[in-house]
């Protein structure tokens, strides 16, 4: 059976795409989508990808349960924390660390909710 093998775009309407494109290279270091078919697009590092629909109504009021989450998955969320405020960006920081990591929560300049991801690493199991 043929499968899916990767997600190859994120793609979302915004008021300002070349503002909201600008804002996610400066605090994430995503690069822009290349306006050649020279220029390569970014590239994440390969990891662990959740897929999963959550209960909400899409168009709701409530933008946390009603729109998508986009997850991205950080090497340092204390850093990027750290960044992220000093830039005037709220940001609440889950106090618990799960079995698969530690979390945070923000939004876009647009409002499109986010979320930060440290993936657990052996070191962080209990005893290490």
């Amino acid at each position: 059976m043929a499968r899916v093998t990767g997600i190859g775009g994120f793609i979302f309407p915004a008021r300002d795409p070349a503002l909201l494109a600008r804002w996610y290279m400066t605090h994430f270091g995503i690069d822009p989508v290349p306006g050649d078919y020279v220029t390569p697009p970014w590239r994440q590092e390969a990891g662990d990808t959740v897929f999963a629909p959550f209960k909400g109504e899409p168009g709701g009021s409530d933008p946390v349960e009603s729109r998508w989450i986009l997850n991205l998955r950080v090497d340092d969320l204390d850093g990027m924390v750290a960044a992220l405020r000093a830039a005037g960006t709220i940001v609440e920081v889950d106090p618990e660390t799960y079995p698969n990591g530690r979390f945070a929560r923000l939004a876009d300049p647009e409002g499109n909710p986010l979320e930060l991801w440290q993936p657990a690493t052996p070191d962080d199991a209990p005893g290490s």
